[in-house]
């Protein structure tokens, strides 16, 4: 049936009795999208089709007023009547514009975006439909505001107002300035450490907006037994809509990693990059430098979506100096794969180049420099996660849900983290042998023969007069200065082991 007329909505309007009541407005192709209740049906829905009203009227009611194209109404004995009828109706029919309006910019939400490695909470007026965990609406901001104080001196988490930095060893700090101290907790984390956190707090806020729904109910039942209708009417749309939230975020909590949870998210890669088989070991590979210093690689190894360590490696680039990732992820693809093959060890099922087009070239052209048939080799680009492929394929992103992607993701933040952890520990490295430069009464040929006798420089430092005396080229006198020179430049302040 066609909607009426304008002419015939106004008649209809006319026609409307001075009674409480529940009206249902819809647009033209017959949906209820507004659910109102009326002490007066007569005057309270004709005000919705005055002109002198339109100019005033809130932006979303006019575009309410401009969808309407019919409505319907039922007759109640008593506003209360109305109200529990109105209730009933929304739950049922679940109208836009009713949703809109318990939205309303009046409330606050918490929302979490857990596709960040170190999630933030934070207030926003409005939920999207995106995969953030929402928890809200809230009507008392002030109680919100010093809850999420709460959270943050209870558990550690961050707030929007806080930018962590991601650390060269893979972890991340929280705060850079004395709030590390005003909160209590370690402020270097790593994303496993801040999980760990974040869910305790999301428990937390979830039991505190079940008190909250309480109290709320509560209230909302005094306001109608005191026929104070608006405001219960107002608290029983925040009610429903706390009701919602709650709902969903319980699909939201995150489980512990668990075999049929990795067969799952090895499945799904599985099918999104078209393998025969799921790919049970994994191998993935990151270059890290400063600038052109200190160039390493890592590879890690995951074994049925587990970190296997036992097959991690690290690599120095022998090949050249400077900066080049081409030429380094070419090096380090090369020595893996010739080694393995050389020894007649099994490939994985698939190789993950921490990178794009350029860096999964240079791992294709190591295996055929080598004349070796290379497994399935993919790129993972970091701005927008984009799966490259090798083979001719287009680029492919998925979804950031995605539990294959979430697996390469994991995969190539510790290939990262290991990288950086061995750039970390090289520069460490080379800054106390430095020590020795200051010390005049050695050149590089007695600086090399010591660090070679004592494997590293810490246990250098800790040698006696006679057991420096051990290494060619150094006499009793040099012994005794470098020793003195030694405790002069312990970092604790403490002197040496010296010979009795």
């Amino acid at each position: 049936m066609p909607a009426p007329e304008a002419s015939s909505l106004k008649e209809k309007v006319r026609r409307l009795p001075h009674k409480p009541g529940v009206y249902l407005m819809k647009d033209r192709l017959g949906k209820i999208i507004y659910v109102g209740k009326a002490k007066d049906l007569k005057r309270r829905v004709s005000s919705y089709f005055q002109p002198s009203r339109a100019m005033v009227q809130h932006p979303k009611i006019r575009a309410l007023v401009n969808m309407i194209r019919d409505f319907e109404i039922i007759e109640v004995k008593s506003e209360p009547e109305a109200l529990l009828l109105e209730g009933r109706l929304i739950k049922e029919y679940r109208p836009k514009y009713n949703t809109d309006f318990t939205d309303d910019k009046r409330f606050l939400l918490v929302r979490v975006d857990e596709t960040r490695p170190i999630p933030a909470f934070e207030l926003v007026r409005f939920r999207r439909d995106d995969r953030a965990r929402y928890f809200g609406p809230f009507a008392h901001s002030g109680s919100l505001r010093r809850t999420l104080a709460e959270l943050r001196r209870r558990y550690g988490v961050i707030l929007a107002d806080s930018t962590p930095r991601r650390l060269d060893d893979g972890r991340y700090r929280l705060y850079d300035d004395v709030r590390q101290e005003i909160y209590g907790h370690p402020n270097e984390v790593t994303v496993e450490e801040y999980r760990e956190r974040l869910e305790k707090a999301c428990e937390f806020l979830e039991g505190r907006s079940r008190e909250w729904l309480a109290e709320l109910t509560e209230e909302m039942k005094k306001a109608a037994a005191a026929q104070q209708y608006e405001k219960a009417a107002e608290l029983r749309d925040i009610v429903f809509a706390m009701e919602k939230t709650l709902s969903r975020t319980r699909k939201f909590v995150r489980t512990p990693h668990t075999p049929a949870g990795d067969a799952h998210a090895l499945e799904a890669l599985r099918e999104a990059l078209g393998m025969a088989a799921p790919p049970r070991h994994i191998e993935c590979f990151d270059i890290s430098h400063i600038s052109g210093t200190f160039v390493v690689a890592s590879m890690v190894h995951f074994t049925d979506g587990r970190p296997d360590k036992a097959q991690y490696r690290r690599y120095r680039i022998r090949s050249f100096l400077g900066n080049d990732d081409f030429r380094a992820m070419e090096e380090v693809v090369g020595r893996r794969y010739r080694r393995l093959a050389s020894e007649k060890k099994p490939f994985p099922d698939l190789v993950v180049i921490d990178g794009g087009v350029g860096q999964v070239g240079a791992a294709l052209r190591a295996f055929g420099l080598l004349d070796l048939e290379p497994p399935m080799l993919i790129g993972l680009a970091k701005k927008r996660e984009t799966i490259i492929f090798c083979d001719g394929r287009k680029p492919l992103n998925l979804p950031l849900s995605h539990p294959g992607l979430q697996l390469l993701q994991r995969v190539r933040d510790e290939a990262h983290r290991f990288a950086n952890t061995f750039n970390a520990d090289l520069r460490s490295k080379k800054i106390r042998e430095s020590i020795l430069d200051a010390f005049d009464g050695l050149g590089p040929v007695r600086r090399r023969a010591l660090l070679e006798h004592f494997g590293s420089f810490d246990r250098l430092r800790s040698a006696t007069v006679e057991q420096l005396r051990e290494v060619d080229g150094i006499g009793p006198k040099l012994a005794r200065e470098l020793r003195a020179f030694l405790d002069s430049q312990s970092p604790s302040g403490s002197p040496g082991r010296t010979a009795t």
